[in-house]
């Protein structure tokens, strides 16, 4: 059976990362972004390579027409989505106190609400057919206090953690994916340029790599994927030490 999965922040990052394992796997796509020309280059690169339908979406999830246009797709029943992976989001600098306010609520909106709803909408669809699979694209920030990026990661781990325990027995699997420092351009974004982000070279994983582990966890079924042996024992330590410690830790690099 040819599966249809709809990623957002589709356009790059590790959602672009997605879309191409998804695609190589025989899935149909739902591509969704704001940026409709980076989502069709992507489209027509994916199509090129064999993937079997690729639909593009473009749609800003900040705001609230967006987000309803995604909502809208996630339950049409004529075109069921058996894989919904939040992908989007952004990053800010750590001084919240010198953050734009408005910034800081649309960081809020993009990585709480907006996966909320959109797991809200995926949900019943999915669990009628009693098969499914969501993944929240968090961080291993979510266990370090990192000014509001940990806090809404932590939200993102939570809440994957009770959907799975609710929703796994009835066929729909949740996983929180929480890579560390990932080669993308989510840095570049921030006007580091690879090589100037202050991490050391042992904390940067492949976006491939996290891509594949995370995909084969939430097929065991597990609600919270730690990818790499590095980052599963960081993610153990991180819980134990005092939060003074980890919060100095967590300041270092962007």
């Amino acid at each position: 059976m040819t599966r249809t999965s709809l990623i957002t922040g589709a356009s790059s990052g590790l959602g672009a990362e997605y879309a191409r394992h998804l695609a190589r796997r025989g899935d149909r796509l739902v591509l969704v972004a704001r940026d409709r020309e980076r989502l069709s280059d992507l489209a027509t690169q994916l199509e090129h390579a064999g993937a079997p339908e690729v639909e593009v979406l473009a749609a800003d999830l900040a705001t609230a027409d967006g987000a309803e246009a995604v909502r809208a797709r996630l339950t049409d029943p004529a075109r069921p989505v058996d894989v919904l992976v939040n992908s989007a989001g952004f990053g800010l600098p750590l001084a919240f106190e010198r953050n734009d306010i408005e910034d800081e609520a649309r960081h809020l909106r993009l990585h709480v609400e907006v996966p909320m709803r959109l797991m809200h909408a995926a949900l019943p669809g999915m669990l009628e057919r009693r098969s499914g699979t969501i993944l929240n694209i968090a961080s291993v920030s979510a266990v370090m206090p990192r000014s509001t990026y940990g806090a809404v990661k932590n939200w993102q781990v939570q809440f994957s953690r009770w959907a799975n325990g609710a929703y796994r027995g009835r066929g729909v699997t949740v996983t929180a994916v929480c890579p560390g420092y990932t080669h993308t351009d989510f840095h570049a974004r921030l006007g580091l340029p690879r090589g100037e982000e202050g991490i050391p070279d042992w904390l940067w994983l492949e976006a491939p790599r996290v891509v594949e582990e995370s995909l084969r966890d939430a097929e065991r079924g597990k609600a919270v994927s730690v990818p790499s042996k590095r980052y599963k024992g960081i993610w153990a330590v991180s819980q134990l030490a005092p939060s003074e410690v980890m919060a100095r830790l967590a300041a270092r690099g962007r």
